[in-house]
């Protein structure tokens, strides 16, 4: 599970944070009220997501309890790869 949220706080500090490491979020922060992510970035988490964990994030996967936080998103990658059998 290190792994996953190794990667994915590689992509929020290179991919949207600009390797600003002073506005990296702590695991429970909203990625969205903490300026993190906009609706763009949602769009390329989810890219990301898929190409980079081989699962697929359906329309109705795209809430806050899925993708706005690394706790959140980590939690959610677990799941998806758990029942993909990734």
């Amino acid at each position: 599970m290190a792994d996953i949220r190794d990667r994915l706080e590689k992509f929020i500090l290179e991919d949207l944070l600009l390797a600003d490491e002073s506005r990296m979020p702590a695991p429970t922060d909203s990625l969205v009220e903490t300026g993190v992510i906009d609706s763009t970035g949602i769009l390329e988490l989810i890219e990301f997501l898929e190409q980079e964990f081989g699962v697929k994030v359906a329309d109705d996967e795209t809430v806050p309890q899925n993708l706005d936080g690394i706790d959140r998103l980590e939690a959610f990658v677990t799941r998806k790869t758990a029942t993909a059998g990734v």
